[in-house]
């Protein structure tokens, strides 16, 4: 063999176990490493709790996707997509209908319905006649002149147009002509917030002596609250004829339109936007929000989990890691 044909071999040698211990090797696992990745999370306020305990276990299971939760009014969260064009992940709302009424088709092509929830009255220990309120008595209650009581916009959350609709149908319930006009009249502009969880500082800084608000809140913040007859709660699937008697109008998709919001069983909805940056990872979210692990930590927060699923859209347009959802339901 020649001088050029051993030091040839030598070198080869000498780079092959250079490969075995160098940091190339460390370089190759960090280009097969999934990236990092933000997740862009616009969410009702009343998932607020609830979302930031499953983000925990999700960040756990998946380390390398980052989540960046904003919480508004539903119906705020939905115009940030629409109005101001703004990136988005996932779309979770206190309504499904606020996906199918404003996203839906040209921002949106499905909803998944996951949970549930009904209309309550929060108060302080210590609000007017806070010992003598039940379910039989609030409007009268109410309606005192030393009582203050607040709720949600309708325009720019759910909690704030069921708390309408709970009023319209207590007037029907309670057999009680002009109640809901006077419910509305006793309850001025200054003790009506963009969305619920707005109205919770209010109370405990005492300018509000109760607000209507959803029970799941109540129970997250430890607070007493007042629970109301079904025929009024917006809980029961049941009832959802009865419901349907009371309405009212909010605004629309376009500046000047409007829609009617019919009274209907409160249901939850989730979505991927079309214009999500991370749709593979979003659905990772979803995929693990319905989960036995997931519907475990919506149900601790007082918010029902809705097992299986209802879709409505396009649901040929699930993603792919979705699909098994659409098989429960058939």
């Amino acid at each position: 063999m020649n001088l050029r044909r051993i030091i040839s071999v030598y070198f080869t040698g000498f780079a092959a176990i250079l490969c075995l211990l160098s940091p190339i090797n460390t370089l190759s696992f960090a280009v097969e490493a999934t990236p990092e990745t933000q997740l862009i999370i616009f969410h009702a306020g009343s998932l607020t709790i609830p979302f930031k305990e499953i983000g925990k276990a999700f960040t756990q299971k998946y380390p390398n996707i980052h989540l960046q939760s904003e919480g508004a009014g539903s119906r705020i969260c939905a115009r940030k997509i629409t109005d101001l064009q703004k990136p988005c992940d996932i779309m979770a709302s206190a309504d499904s209908t606020v996906i199918e009424n404003l996203l839906i088709p040209n921002y949106a092509d499905w909803s998944i319905s996951f949970a549930t929830n009904e209309m309550a009255i929060m108060y302080r220990p210590d609000s007017a006649y806070a010992g003598q309120i039940n379910e039989t008595n609030w409007p009268k209650i109410l309606l005192r002149k030393d009582v203050e009581y607040g709720h949600s916009d309708p325009n720019a959350d759910p909690c704030g147009y069921r708390s309408q609709l709970t009023w319209q149908l207590a007037e029907k319930y309670y057999k009680k002509p002009g109640l809901y006009k006077a419910l509305q009249e006793g309850c001025p502009l200054k003790n009506i917030r963009p969305k619920e969880t707005d109205l919770i500082a209010l109370l405990e800084s005492g300018e509000l002596d109760y607000l209507f608000i959803y029970r799941s809140i109540c129970e997250q913040h430890k607070a007493p609250c007042l629970l109301l007859p079904d025929e009024i709660n917006l809980k029961s699937a049941a009832l959802a004829p009865y419901y349907k008697q009371a309405y009212l109008t909010v605004t629309g998709k376009k500046p000047g339109t409007t829609i009617q919001k019919n009274g209907k069983p409160m249901v939850y909805g989730i979505t991927i936007p079309k214009n999500a940056p991370n749709r593979k990872e979003a659905a990772l979210f979803i995929k693990f929000l319905t989960s036995p692990a997931g519907r475990r930590i919506m149900e601790k927060n007082g918010q029902p989990a809705l097992w299986p699923v209802t879709i409505s859209g396009k649901i040929d347009r699930l993603p792919n890691l979705l699909k098994d959802l659409q098989k429960k339901i058939e």
